[in-house]
């Protein structure tokens, strides 16, 4: 990543510069002195922030546990006595292995003894007061980021404001109450948003006010909807404030910022073009994680959403597909025949992220600069819905991870939806503040109704399978198009959760329809059979098309692969597997081996 280099860089000045300082001060404090006498060693320090920032890899997958997606096999988090306090320490929810994210990716504090240290010293009387309170303000800024993926992952939390000593008793202290922490929290980003001075960066790798403002209204909007939603907790009652810090923060980078909806490449490209761009695409990203092949910084994408044995196949699920609107704006699922509509129908005239987002139609792939028609790979898919939204479209990127194509972390579409939600969740959202937002969104798509005004009839559909407790068309609509907008962006797990609904976690994976068994689709009309679905293999077979055996057993073995109605129906993925999600699973367990050492941490009830 550019900022790695851009480090090197700045050590080796900072060396050369230092060289006649190294014979002037005692040796025992050159380090200290070298980097907080000087704008260039606070410059210097400062990139070490960003080792807190999630890689390419960390976000391309986040989604890999969620509501929306079928998968290899059933997350241990959601299996019966699949996860407990042991094993936390070297994998997540989403399967990663948490020791190749780093150590405080899980229960590690490592980071952030280095932000305190930083904003301890960075003290110096001869720096000039707004330079020093910049670079404090980014440290700031990932304070809250470190301190927001903790309350998040785990609630309570351990309130640290200073670099302790190895015999400092706080290292030993009890978690501190939630509000505590984030009141801290949003002091931390507000110092950010207040003293970060640098307004753009046209590398989209550094932090800037305007980001420390979606950040803002990302944690803001975060914790007022958790706090509304979870009413055990009895912090209700401010929910509104927080919502309402979300809104002012949102609506700060909305007028201020310059950053605008890209639709640059027209409604069938434009969206797509944000996730397979090398570079970041300047109207709409705000900060990436980018990559630069020359250098070796490339990210697995390719592989991961391609191969049948690199990550988890992740596949999305109809019920999900189900939600994008048709083109016209009216629901899909107004059609009385949705649930027998094939494959090759259903995708048919609807939202234009939806091609964007996986393999339909005349989706195609080049190998060797031959352009081959690909249709959804049963090979990879375990329903269908093949995602293609992070992965490059030449097959030379698959075989491992070479994709170059830069991932956002922030990006203006999300702070729209941001501000939406907390000002419908407000009870405040107007014709207005929809059209800007959720009608601009999905102008981009395609979409020709609707944009103007905000919903007033509520899509039963969505109500019944998603949110039967929300009888707001207004806040049903948003939550649709956050799952449509930010799908693979790594926000859905955490949004079931701040929602509290957590039921979509054991929703059925269900593909699509199959009208009866040995019978080829040609999944993408292109005059080529590309699958059937057997009990008994067909003799002789087509070439060229993939078999799926749906039998009851194989080999004397449940076959997670079914027909809904056996012969017919819905294509159905490990329903022989149950996934459970219990009240505890809204918190992760504090990691045991850490309760073993600091015996004043008490553990997240249920664990």
């Amino acid at each position: 990543m550019k900022k790695q280099y851009l480090l090197l860089f700045l050590i080796c000045t900072l060396f050369v510069s230092c060289e006649d300082l190294l014979e002037q001060i005692p040796q025992d404090t050159t380090s200290k002195s070298a980097v907080f006498s000087s704008e260039q060693g606070l410059e210097l320090y400062s990139y070490s922030f960003y080792d807190i920032l999630p890689s390419a890899n960390n976000i391309h997958t986040c989604d890999a546990m969620s509501d929306y997606g079928a998968r290899r096999d059933v997350p241990d988090f959601l299996k019966v006595g699949g996860y407990d306090p042991n094993t936390t320490c070297n994998t997540s929810a989403s399967g990663y292995n948490l020791v190749a994210l780093g150590p405080d990716w899980n229960w590690g504090w490592g980071e952030l003894r280095n932000l305190n240290y930083f904003i301890v010293n960075c003290n110096d009387p001869n720096i000039p007061l707004a330079t020093k309170q910049h670079y404090i303000g980014l440290a700031k800024f990932f304070r809250a980021f470190f301190y927001f993926e903790k309350v998040k992952r785990y609630g309570d939390v351990p309130w640290i404001g200073k670099p302790l000593d190895v015999e400092d008793p706080e290292l030993f202290a009890a978690r501190d109450s939630r509000t505590l922490v984030m009141d801290s929290v949003l002091a931390d980003i507000d110092y950010a948003c207040q003293h970060i001075k640098t307004i753009s960066d046209g590398s989209r790798s550094l932090i800037t006010k305007y980001v420390a403002y979606a950040f803002k209204a990302r944690i803001c909007l975060f914790e007022g909807t958790f706090r509304k939603y979870h009413t055990n907790l009895g912090l209700e009652n401010t929910a509104s404030a927080w919502l309402s810090q979300a809104e002012t923060a949102a609506k700060m980078v909305m007028d201020e910022s310059g950053f605008e909806i890209y639709n640059g490449a027209g409604t069938d490209l434009s969206y797509r073009e944000l996730f397979i761009s090398p570079a970041p695409v300047p109207d709409e990203i705000m900060l990436a994680v980018i990559m630069d092949e020359a250098l070796a910084e490339t990210h697995a994408a390719n592989w991961y959403y391609t191969s049948a044995t690199t990550g988890v196949r992740f596949s999305f699920i109809r019920t999900f597909i189900n939600t994008y609107l048709n083109i016209d704006g009216t629901p899909y699922t107004n059609d009385p025949n949705y649930t027998t509509m094939e494959f090759q129908d259903e995708v048919k005239g609807r939202d234009k992220r939806l091609q964007q987002t996986i393999r339909l139609g005349d989706y195609s792939r080049t190998s060797g600069g031959v352009v081959l028609l690909t249709p959804p790979a049963f090979g990879y898919t375990y329903t269908g819905y093949m995602p293609i939204k992070w992965s490059l479209d030449d097959l030379n990127y698959d075989t491992r991870d070479l994709n170059i194509n830069s991932v956002s972390i922030f990006r203006f579409g999300e702070v729209l939806l941001n501000y939406a939600e907390a000002k419908a969740e407000l009870g405040t959202l107007t014709d207005a503040d929809w059209a800007i937002t959720v009608g601009a969104l999905r102008d981009r798509a395609g979409i020709t109704g609707g944009l103007d005004a905000k919903p007033t009839v509520i899509d039963p559909y969505l109500q019944s399978n998603y949110f039967p407790g929300i009888s707001d068309p207004v806040i049903l609509e948003i939550r649709r198009e956050r799952g449509i907008e930010l799908c693979f962006e790594g926000f859905r797990f955490y949004d079931v959760v701040r929602w509290k609904k957590s039921e979509l976690m054991e929703m059925e994976w269900t593909g699509i329809y199959v009208p009866a068994l040995d019978v080829p689709l040609d999944l993408n009309e292109d005059g080529v059979l590309d699958v059937a679905f057997y009990k008994v293999m067909p003799d002789p077979v087509i070439p060229g098309v993939t078999y799926i055996n749906v039998s009851e057993t194989i080999g004397g073995i449940p076959n997670g692969q079914r027909l809904s109605n056996d012969t017919y129906g819905e294509v159905t993925w490990l329903n022989n597997v149950p996934r459970v999600w219990e009240e505890k699973h809204y918190y992760y367990p504090i990691p045991e081996e850490h309760r073993l050492m600091n015996l004043n941490l008490e553990q997240n009830p249920g664990w």
